[in-house]
């Protein structure tokens, strides 16, 4: 296995090991403390929102340049756009999919209706942002390996991660909350970060094997995490906004100047 594909697997079973220690906090709490997740969401925001700028959309033109084929702009706006839309869509066929489970099943089933389609949609929307960390190391293949390079993979992969604790919670705290025994909570909850190792690996392997998608790849992943961050974890972080206004506004700007930090000194 190529070593950079290697990085991009023990990097997405990282963010898995997040996933299964926010799900493990069924076992020792009953709820997690809102303001530390709060906070947690708003620094994971920032730390994406900057990544997928510096880490993925500049490289992406950068890549699209010195390939000389289609202009740098469209390479990057319809990968970042196809990315968005991809999460969208995943977005819609659970949404849908809940739907249809519930009217078919009626009241009856409705509980385990719930349970399966709240560890899917959590999975489903996993499998782009392990995509985003396997393109991030598989890109280094093709990039200097320079420790700026180097570090603009790892924080993706840590931002994301830091948004994988709560997820992790937001999956096993509702199941305990269903009636489900507190094992049962954690190992589904853990489960559904389970599908981003393998995510990671097929985009690393893409753009180390099939380079001339790499500029694309890089602009896709970028749109899938912007959707991600923007779509549900800044909402999600502001909803005791009443109580601490500025908490996960200032976590999300914390986050994004780590990463700006990060870029411009090791640039």
């Amino acid at each position: 296995m190529d070593h950079f594909v290697f990085m991009a697997l023990v990097a997405t079973l990282g963010t898995w090991l997040v996933t299964a220690l926010g799900a493990a906090t069924v076992v020792f709490f009953k709820s997690p403390d809102p303001k530390a997740l709060n906070l947690m969401l708003g620094f994971a925001s920032g730390v994406m929102i900057a990544a997928s700028f510096w880490s993925l959309l500049q490289p992406a033109i950068q890549r699209a340049e010195a390939a000389g084929g289609p202009p740098p702009w469209f390479v990057a706006t319809s990968g970042f756009l196809l990315g968005a839309l991809f999460m969208w869509a995943s977005d819609k066929a659970v949404s849908f999919a809940r739907g249809n489970a519930e009217r078919a099943q009626g009241r009856q089933n409705e509980r385990l209706n719930r349970i399966i389609m709240l560890v899917l949609s959590i999975t489903l929307h996993n499998i782009p942002e392990g995509l985003a960390v396997g393109v991030a190391f598989g890109a280094l293949q093709n990039t200097p390996h320079t420790l700026e390079n180097l570090m603009g993979a790892i924080s993706i992969a840590i931002g994301i991660g830091l948004q994988n604790f709560p997820e992790g919670a937001a999956v096993s705290i509702p199941l305990r909350r269903e009636g489900c025994s507190r094992k049962k909570s954690f190992l589904l909850g853990q489960a559904s970060g389970m599908v981003e190792p393998v995510a990671g690996v097929v985009g690393a392997l893409l753009v180390v094997y099939v380079e001339a998608i790499l500029p694309y790849a890089l602009a896709f992943a970028a749109g899938a995490m912007v959707l991600v961050a923007v779509h549900e974890l800044i909402p999600e972080c502001q909803q005791n906004q009443r109580a601490q206004p500025y908490l996960a506004t200032m976590g999300i700007v914390a986050g994004f100047a780590v990463m700006m930090l990060l870029d411009v000194m090791l640039g």
